[in-house]
């Protein structure tokens, strides 16, 4: 058993570590100083206020808390039974009004177990059996409840899905979509209805303003009844909501930049398993993308032509690239999936910055989370050597300032070496 974590440390300072910014080089022997939840300052000649808590990091590797910017934590629930599958409402393909809100458990043993990576934060969200499928949400890995968790309630995303698995859940039933062009006329459809839903009220606020002018006195709009699902893909054609868009083979990458360019979405590529194919379309039309899971399988048709260079490929055209692990507790290995990508030709600056800045911007969240910066929340991960090595443990995990993990006090032993080495 781990023990329990309370109370926030006034002031920690994370002495003598090699510190990885991310967005400002590497310091060696530096020095992170946490006040109150917050980053104060990041250096070698750091001032450490007396009575502060010292952790020493000699000899260790200290880095922004990892973020996985597409799982499925705390939704499709562990163990993995039925009764805790909460991920997927595949009683209808359009499905933009269900929310992740409503169904992750903050005590599912995927949020611990994931903390002992390194991994701090994660988008977790509905799953690809529906071509619309709800919202996902952002959240810390740490706290009693989804509002403690989450990193800020308006921010989330559009999960979105083509290619085979909503073919394949709504084939089954012989109903439509059952083919690709199903898919994109099902999300095509929806948009529009969106649009249409939209006009509705700006022809009733319109309408409304040339009454009042004429009367001379207010009137107040005739709305028409509010539909839930169509109020939640409006907010995806305003551009508040962004769509993460599930492909994996190259013909469905592009249906959806196509349909993202038709209608101005605001979108990513999730999984992008063949982005390599297309990776100077995707630079050219500066589409981000998350890349994975990294252990995949070939089990479906469209994982045909999975490669472990695709991240490489996308990340030197140019393209922004995040690593997911698109998991539950397996996402605790999202730094090993990230050291096998560098084997394959991620280079290892841009590794770094896919768990951390880059899956920060993706998720709408640069301003607090991604870099060890003054200001930034103080979610820090302690590793005893290169982060992405395989025989590397992660020591320590702060979670807005608060050590929410020790690897010695949770019984993970050490490793018979500190870890592999790398520039940094």
């Amino acid at each position: 058993m781990w023990p329990e974590r309370s109370g926030v440390v006034a002031t920690i300072a994370i002495k003598g570590g090699k510190v990885l910014t991310i967005t400002k080089g590497t310091i060696e022997g530096g020095t992170v100083l946490i006040e109150d939840g917050k980053i104060k300052a990041v250096g070698q000649d750091v001032a450490v206020p007396a009575g502060a808590q010292v952790v020493d990091a000699s000899g260790k590797w200290v880095t922004p808390g990892l973020i996985d910017a597409h799982s499925h934590i705390a939704i499709f629930g562990e163990p993995m039974v039925e009764a805790l599958h909460d991920g997927n409402e595949m009683t209808d393909p359009i499905t933009p009004h269900v929310r992740a809100l409503d169904a992750v458990n903050p005590a599912d043993p995927a949020v611990r177990d994931t903390l002992s990576g390194g991994v701090t934060t994660v988008w977790t969200g509905p799953g690809s059996g529906n071509v619309v499928g709800g919202t996902g949400i952002i959240v810390k890995l740490h706290g009693k409840t989804i509002d403690e968790m989450l990193v800020e309630p308006k921010i989330g995303s559009m999960k979105m899905a083509l290619g085979e698995n909503p073919k394949r859940v709504y084939g089954s039933q012989k109903k439509f979509p059952m083919t690709r062009m199903g898919n994109a006329a099902a999300l095509r459809e929806a948009l529009v209805k969106a649009q249409n839903y939209m006009e509705k009220f700006r022809r009733a606020d319109d309408d409304a303003a040339k009454e009042s002018k004429e009367k001379g006195t207010s009137v107040e709009p005739k709305y028409p009844e509010r539909d839930l699902k169509m109020e939640m893909l409006s907010k995806v054609l305003r551009r508040e909501l962004r769509a993460r868009i599930h492909c994996h083979r190259a013909d469905d990458i592009l249906t959806a930049v196509r349909i993202g360019e038709e209608f101005n979405l605001d979108f990513t590529i999730e999984h992008c398993t063949e982005g390599w194919k297309v990776a100077d379309v995707l630079a050219a039309k500066k589409v981000a993308c998350t890349v994975g899971p990294n252990d995949l399988t070939r089990v479906k048709m469209e994982c045909e032509n999975f490669t472990l260079a695709n991240a490489g490929i996308l990340a030197k055209a140019g393209v922004k690239v995040a690593i997911q692990v698109d998991g539950f507790s397996n996402t605790r290995w999202l730094p090993v999936h990230t050291g096998v990508l560098i084997r394959f030709g991620l280079p290892e600056d841009e590794a770094f910055r896919s768990v951390t800045m880059n899956a920060a911007e993706i998720l709408g969240v640069e301003d607090r989370l991604g870099s060890l910066e003054p200001g930034k929340d103080a979610d820090i991960a302690v590793f005893s050597g290169h982060p992405f090595c395989s025989f590397t443990r992660c020591e320590k995990v702060f979670v807005n300032g608060v050590e929410v993990y020790d690897a010695d006090q949770a019984g993970h032993p050490r490793p018979a070496r500190p870890g592999c080495g790398g520039k940094g």
